[in-house]
């Protein structure tokens, strides 16, 4: 396959409690700052430590270990601690770590997914094998979900009885490697009556096109994460786009980050569009705009269209 569907990935590597090592995409991340003062704040997760002045704003500091389950740095190992600054699904979050210990560069093929022995509420998406360790990539989307339970709520949004229609009568597929917006993408879908089919990799996601296709039946919304284990969003992208068998989807990456960069390369490697993480009228408009495109018109003439629209 061409590189042009491949993005390397950087991840920052931390310890949170004794030697294990884990990470987080770079892009993810605003600054890392040693341990500064904290305004407590009251009634909030036994997690949240207090706010911390960041660029003129009050940003929450999640103590991670806590969040996660080991034990929570004392005052006097915070001292030495480090404070990841991050930019996740529209919100600026500091996460205090026992220590920053590197930025390593992989791709997602050498990510693999985590054991489904560990259950469904670790928080690991994904382990990285570097031959000296075993990184596991942490799954900040539901971290976040435990320390603000209210980020699940889905809003509701008004939709007509014509755009009720039209999306139900679409063939959907949802892909993300993460729990929780798995389910807050199906909530959206349900609470409108809509059906779809969804999965967790980039891998399975081109099986099921693939077999909907052969059966007469071809997808024609693709919702994708960009970061996931193996297969990510950006070369199921590309791989779909690459097919010129499949009658092609009109595709929406969906993502956590809200870097410039990464959005800008989803539409290079085929995206129709690429949405930050989670506003549902931003998606169902986004769906809408799909079943209208150029993209389903011009794929009855010809089933090797590329329209990006």
């Amino acid at each position: 396959m061409s590189n042009q569907g491949k993005q390397s990935q950087k991840l920052l590597l931390f310890r949170l409690f004794g030697s294990r090592l884990f990470g987080i995409g770079t892009l993810k991340i605003r600054e890392i700052l040693p341990f500064r003062r904290v305004t407590k704040l009251p009634h909030s997760h036994h997690a949240v430590i207090g706010t911390a002045t960041f660029r003129g704003s009050a940003v929450p500091v999640i103590d991670m270990s806590a969040a996660v389950g080991y034990p929570a740095l004392t005052k006097e190992e915070r001292e030495n601690a480090s404070i990841i600054v991050t930019d996740v699904q529209r919100r600026e979050i500091g996460f205090l770590v026992r220590g920053v210990q590197q930025i390593i560069e992989t791709d997602w093929k050498s990510v693999m997914p985590p054991p489904k022995a560990l259950g469904a509420n670790v928080f690991i998406t994904g382990l990285l094998d570097t031959g000296s360790n075993i990184i596991q990539l942490l799954d900040v989307e539901l971290l976040l979900a435990k320390v603000y339970p209210e980020s699940l709520d889905t809003q509701e949004v008004m939709l007509s009885e014509v755009q009720s229609e039209t999306l139900g009568s679409l063939n959907i597929l949802l892909v993300d490697d993460s729990q929780v917006a798995r389910k807050q993408l199906s909530d959206v879908l349900d609470s409108k009556g809509i059906h779809y089919h969804v999965t967790t990799n980039g891998s399975d996601a081109l099986d099921i096109l693939l077999k909907e296709h052969g059966s007469g039946h071809p997808i024609e919304i693709l919702v994708s994460d960009i970061e996931m284990p193996g297969l990510d969003g950006y070369e199921l992208a590309f791989n779909v786009r690459d097919n010129s068998s499949l009658k092609q989807p009109y595709i929406i990456l969906h993502t956590s980050l809200n870097s410039e960069m990464s959005l800008s390369y989803a539409n290079q490697v085929g995206a129709n569009e690429a949405l930050t993480k989670f506003d549902a009228e931003e998606l169902l408009q986004a769906m809408l705009r799909g079943a209208s495109s150029s993209t389903f018109r011009a794929d009855t003439q010809s089933a090797s269209s590329r329209s990006i629209g």
